[in-house]
This record gives structure tokens, sequence and C-alpha cells, in this order.
């Protein structure tokens, strides 16, 4: 049984946002623009994501 994943990409820059947006955006392995982390679905990643949704694009 494979485990559900997600696609996130880093859109925009994070400069000039709050410091908890940079670190949510580290903390989620993105560190550069156009950059795709393909993460695991749960409800802590999909929180992150939640905190960042103007940052990042999710397939």
């Amino acid at each position: 049984m494979s485990k559900k994943t997600v696609k996130v990409t880093l859109v925009r820059s994070p400069i000039g946002t709050r410091g908890t947006h940079k670190a949510t955006v580290a903390g989620l392995g993105l560190k550069k623009l156009n950059q795709t982390r393909e993460l695991e679905d749960t409800p802590a990643v999909r929180g992150m994501i939640n905190k960042v949704s103007y940052l990042v694009r999710v397939q």
C-alpha cells in the first residue's frame, strides 16, 4: 500500500513575508523558486501548505 503524496511548488518569493512564513516554506523543504517537493499527505503538511498558500501551488 503506497502512501498518498502531494506535490508542492514554490511560486512566489518569501522575501518580505513574516518570519514564521519563511520558516514554514523552509520546513516544507522549498529553497528556490519553482522548486517542487513531493511530500506525504498528512494533516501537519496540509496545515503548513494552508499557512503559506499564497506562496505555493499544490498538485
